[in-house]
């Protein structure tokens, strides 16, 4: 009987994951099962999912006194999926498999009592972790696979049960390593959000809706009620180019973390739209054991707070760090971990708590006091972190019916010079990373030359609005992004002027 049994695993920590080794020991006593090495009352758990796993796998349950240890012991565990491997390094302890069995692979998954295997969270984490470190196979539950796949250099075996992963072991019944289909998605996909060709009128809002997709701007969309500010926020994520395979990893394994893809990799641009009661918490992310926020499932995508003013002043304020730095860090006692978060902004308002303040209309009831404090809900500061502000008008009654025959490819069009802009974007900074939005200042004086006459229009115009040196460059990135729709390798000062136009207040 062997008297050590090591089997590896994964501990996901934050967005990173560590290395585990699964000790188990066999020793002569009174029977029992102990874990330590830092596990939460999940691993604790484990220990009757294992037993009934064991014995209704048809395989030996040793009766000796048995000792896991999850190594390194300092680092904090949490989660399921250490089931398969404790299991297994019970079974190499006992003798009924060889260390070399399961020698140069890592192993996870959570066991019904019945042996079968259940998904399990952070599918990607493991694959990345167990090829940084070197091994050649991760064995998962088979509904993990696919995301796994996506991890290329490390082959991944997709297993049903226990039983089936001991004969494997054994060499008497052998799993075929998943292999991803190479066949190409098609071309283009049917939106399941509204097109621009759907919404009548507002040709200002689709403009800077279409500036804001090609340069990845922030954007809020100010109006009387029913002006269709939410039907133009949702329409954003359709014009938004195709995630890249590795933008795909990255929005995949966010959303695996917090289980709400296990099985499925995701291939379109996420579109997160939190209540306005949401907490902090839920929307940047934490919790006792910290798990991504909205911001987070937002990235590579697009953030719609609708009825921005109806947010706690609290939770609009934590976001304004996230907004400058493109990721969220977020500390606890025991550490700190840090998730992406490079999300688009998309924000409505009405002018007013009645929400007909300058409406045509319709008369507003509310006093200057009570427009003056609904509007400062704002700070200013989160104000400047918006690239591009529009006053969205109410569209006739009479209008909404009607069929606009001369604007049927307006979406297409739209589509087609983003892609034109993004292409431009990525041509001038040599990256798929970079767009005009994040461009920090050094860069912005690299890239970007403007003409006399440009530069002093620019001059002029932010000393006239007391604009603080944040709005300036911001007006300078807008701009560059209407030169790209535009195929101009300079900004003009047409480009330059339309910019001005979407840093009024509201």
């Amino acid at each position: 009987m062997t008297a050590i049994g090591k089997v590896f695993s994964v501990a996901p920590v934050g967005f990173n994951g560590h290395l585990i080794e699964v000790e188990s020991d066999a020793t002569k006593g009174l029977p029992s099962l102990q874990i330590v090495g830092m596990g939460n009352k999940a691993i604790d758990e484990a220990k009757e999912r294992v037993k009934s796993a064991v014995a209704n796998s048809l395989l030996e349950f040793p009766a000796r006194r048995i000792t896991i240890n999850l190594a390194p012991a300092e680092l904090p565990k949490d989660g399921t999926h250490y089931d398969l491997p404790i299991a297994l390094a019970i079974l190499v302890s006992s003798g009924q498999l060889r260390q070399t069995d399961t020698a140069d692979a890592a192993f996870a998954g959570e066991l019904a009592l019945d042996g079968k295997l259940r998904p399990i969270r952070g599918a990607i984490i493991m694959a990345e972790t167990a090829k940084k470190n070197g091994l050649a196979t991760l064995f998962l539950p088979e509904p993990n696979v696919e995301q796994a796949s996506l991890v290329e250099g490390i082959e991944i075996i997709g297993v049903t049960s226990l039983k089936d992963m001991y004969l494997h072991l054994k060499q008497e019944v052998k799993i075929a390593p998943y292999v991803r289909s190479t066949r190409k998605q098609a071309a283009t996909v049917t939106p399941t959000t509204s097109l621009l060709d759907d919404i009548h009128g507002q040709e200002q809002a689709k403009r800077a809706l279409t500036i804001a997709a090609a340069g990845h701007h922030n954007i809020l969309l100010a109006g009387s009620p029913g002006a269709g500010k939410t039907m133009l926020a949702r329409t954003l994520v359709s014009l938004l180019p195709r995630l890249s395979p590795q933008e795909q990893i990255t929005v995949t394994k966010l959303h695996s973390l917090t289980g709400e893809a296990l099985e499925t990799v995701i291939t379109s641009r996420p579109f997160r739209a939190p209540h306005h009661t949401s907490s902090r918490i839920a929307l940047i992310g934490g919790g006792t054991k910290p798990k991504p926020g909205e911001i987070s499932l937002a990235h590579h995508g697009v953030l719609f707070l609708d009825e921005i003013p109806e947010y706690p002043r609290a939770t609009l304020e934590s976001l304004r760090q996230p907004l400058e730095d493109k990721t969220v860090v977020i500390s606890r006692a025991n550490g700190h971990v840090t998730y992406p978060a490079d999300f688009m902004l998309v924000a409505t308002m009405n002018p007013c708590p009645c929400g007909f303040y300058g409406d045509s209309s319709k008369e507003c009831t509310c006093s200057s006091t009570q427009i003056l404090a609904y509007q400062k809900r704002l700070s200013g500061p989160l104000l400047d972190r918006i690239d591009m502000t529009i006053n969205v008008s109410r569209v006739p009654n009479n209008a909404l019916l009607e069929e606009v025959l001369t604007h049927k490819k307006q979406h297409l069009n739209a589509v087609n010079a983003i892609r034109t802009a993004v292409d431009m974007q990525y041509n001038r900074y040599k990256s798929s990373e970079k767009n005009n939005s994040n461009l920090i200042n050094r860069e912005i004086k690299k890239h970007i030359v403007l003409a006399p006459e440009v530069r002093q229009l620019l001059s002029t115009a932010t000393d006239r609005l007391s604009l603080s040196a944040r709005s300036y460059f911001k007006i300078i990135k807008v701009a560059r992004t209407i030169a790209d729709l535009e195929k101009s390798l300079d900004i003009t000062v047409q480009h330059l002027s339309e910019a001005l136009q979407y840093r009024q207040s509201t």
